[in-house]
């Protein structure tokens, strides 16, 4: 059995993010597991700009992006296992590893980080009824046959869902000469980010239609048309609003998924408003010495965010891996009004710096306020001119508020409430 001081499990963003800063934390013993055949992730298949700005102060695309942490983690000496599956991690970290070039592997860890990244909602998660016929694919999988594979997927398309994939897709098929009729939003308002609706929607004149969804599928071998419907303020479609589109492809946008099984299968335990693991500001599990961040943990909306979290996982991973730390307690961090999935769920007593806290609201907030309390009194208050479902919300809190409360409420309201 191979023993080494820290694995991190996934070569996207937050993988090399987390290997990287774990390695200039001090740290010899390092391996990266990644099941595809090159370092990088989902950013390969993300050629469009827009990446960057927060961490290197300009914009770059997707493979760019992840071309500087490649690089990097090559100047560091760090090794990357491409073409190898982790197929377990124990609660003692043991993970199980194969690959063609070195078989079966057990390897003794004294640190994990899980850096999985996160998939997306398929049609059998969706419950769309009709036919079953080829032109139906996930807004990822139509990107990577575009942008890798030099395939196109159709002609005429309807996009499901307005996140922040589908919004680029729709702009991608334009570009690419094929028709976007229509992108179709359950929601009363969009899932992805304003820039995306306005740079992707807008600028090409595909209508947005808000409080809609697909309630028929039709063709027998290929797609030839969807029904769409408007829907009431329980997502339950309204007779008698139906409109039919003539197309070859549906694109579904419905959400990500953090790729979880690695964590339940450790015995993490979850939070079922974000679907990752519940963490410390460290981001250490429910398991000792197992650390999760990126999109694994909660799905985040811009990249540069992925990394500054993930090198703080890299480099708590490795301090953990040096000797285990005198537990000095945790404080509680709960997500109060209209908030959802506040991450971190904990705060270690003893570790040190400010706390970033990140999470997104139930609904859109006008003349916004975020409000940090313990009982009673007040430990923070933001100010913020609107809110919205589809964008992150990120607020720092000071370290010494943080650590000695006992219990915190992360909240947010509108100008009205």
């Amino acid at each position: 059995m191979e023993r080494i001081d820290v694995l991190v499990v996934g070569a996207g963003p937050a993988g090399l993010a987390a290997a990287i800063a774990a390695r200039e934390a001090g740290c010899k013993s390092l391996r990266v597991i990644e099941r595809e055949e090159r370092a990088g992730g989902v950013l390969r298949q993300c050629i469009h700009n827009g990446f960057g700005l927060h961490r290197f102060g300009e914009e770059l695309t997707g493979p760019e992006y992840a071309a500087r942490d490649i690089r990097k983690a090559a100047e560091l000496g760090i090794e990357i296992d491409v073409s190898t599956t982790v197929l377990s991690v124990s609660n003692d970290r043991v993970v199980t590893v194969i690959s063609k070039s070195r078989g079966l592997e057990t390897i003794a860890c004294g640190a994990i980080v899980l850096a999985m990244g996160c998939r997306e909602r398929p049609r059998g998660a969706l419950s769309t009824p009709g036919t079953r016929p080829a032109g139906i694919y996930t807004a990822g999988n139509a990107q990577k046959m575009i942008n890798l594979m030099g395939l196109m997927p159709g002609k005429h398309a309807v996009i499901l869902g307005s996140g922040d994939i589908g919004l680029i897709m729709a702009r991608r098929l334009t570009l690419q000469g094929a028709k976007v009729l229509a992108c179709v939003e359950i929601m009363p308002y969009s899932g992805g980010l304003n820039r995306n609706i306005v740079q992707c929607l807008q600028d090409f004149d595909i209508p947005l239609y808000l409080s809609h969804t697909i309630t028929d599928i039709r063709g027998s071998e290929r797609l030839t048309g969807v029904t769409m419907s408007r829907v009431d303020e329980n997502r339950v479609p309204i007779k008698g609003t139906e409109t039919e589109f003539e197309c070859d492809t549906l694109l579904l946008s419905c959400g990500l998924i953090p790729e979880n099984e690695l964590t339940q299968r450790a015995g993490v335990e979850l939070d079922s408003a974000t679907g990752g693991a519940r963490v410390t500001d460290r981001l250490e599990t429910s398991v000792s010495g197992v650390f999760a961040c990126g999109n694994v943990l909660h799905v985040h909306d811009l990249v540069d965010y992925v990394s500054e979290e993930s090198a703080v996982a890299g480099r708590a991973a490795y301090e953990y891996a040096q000797g285990a730390r005198d537990f000095a307690g945790r404080v509680k961090v709960v997500s109060g009004n209209n908030v959802r999935g506040a991450v971190p769920q904990f705060i270690d007593k003893d570790s040190t710096g400010d706390v970033r806290i990140m999470f997104r609201v139930g609904k859109i907030l006008k003349r916004a306020r975020v409000l940090v309390t313990e009982g009673n009194n007040e430990l923070l208050s933001v100010r913020k001119p609107v809110l919205v479902p589809g964008e992150m919300v990120n607020i720092t809190l000071s370290g010494e508020k943080a650590r000695s409360a006992g219990e915190i409420t992360v909240s947010a309201f509108g100008g009205d409430e």
